[in-house]
């Protein structure tokens, strides 16, 4: 589910390197059936933003339910992810996901309408090792949806609050996210390390055969997320 709202009192809050732009900021809230880590739970909050002349979201706040995939998208891309209980119930075609320690929820209610999509994607992020791009693109079955977005008054994000907030739903989807890029120049943008070293953050506590396969599956074989 991705809400748009306008950004009205919302603090700034991109990394050194990336410049913002006008537009409304995206709310997503997901459940990922399937990826390299598993199910798992996601809200983020993503910024109109760019890196030089490349534009794209900036994802400044970003929450998953699994270690894995806090890992990966910390490591791998430079998503500022933090583990969380996540909650995802629906009930008389409400979805709702909610946030529970910061008593943040997402409610979307989707038409009848709806038709298939293919979008490509792009995220401006710093990493460990400086800003990078994050070229990806996403397909499923779109309907149009009303969102209730809920926030605590003394929450940072309490500006985004909303009752009827517009934006899509998405069913059967597919998200691919490509290896992060470092920018050079204007004009080209060159492939970057797979993975950039993050201090305090470890990838796995496995000893044994299984300890060399977990990188592989964090990265999604090779740097590549792809998950439903």
């Amino acid at each position: 589910m991705v809400a748009f709202v306008r950004r009205a009192g919302l603090r700034r809050s991109l990394p050194d390197g990336i410049a913002p732009l006008p537009g409304p900021v995206a709310f997503v809230a997901a459940r990922y059936d399937g990826s390299p880590v598993g199910p798992y739970l996601e809200l983020a909050v993503a910024e109109p933003a760019r890196l030089g002349p490349r534009p794209g979201w900036c994802v400044t706040t970003m929450a998953v339910d699994v270690p894995e995939a806090r890992a990966g998208g910390r490591l791998n891309w430079g998503y500022p992810k933090e583990l969380a209980q996540l909650s995802w119930t629906t009930c008389d075609g409400v979805s709702t996901l909610r946030w529970c320690e910061r008593d943040i929820a997402v409610s979307g209610t989707p038409t009848r309408w709806r038709a298939p999509v293919l979008v490509p994607m792009r995220s401006v992020q710093r990493r460990a090792d400086g800003p990078v791009v994050v070229p990806g693109g996403l397909r499923g079955m779109a309907r149009t949806a009303r969102f209730t977005i809920e926030i605590p008054d003394d929450d940072p994000l309490a500006p985004l609050a909303r009752v009827g907030a517009r934006g899509v739903h998405l069913a059967s989807l597919r998200l691919n996210v490509q290896p992060a890029r470092h920018p050079r120049g204007w004009a080209s943008s060159l492939r970057a390390p797979l993975r950039a070293p993050a201090p305090g953050l470890l990838l796995s506590s496995c000893t044994g055969p299984t300890a060399a396969d977990e990188p592989r599956a964090i990265l999604a074989a090779p740097g590549r997320l792809a998950q439903r």
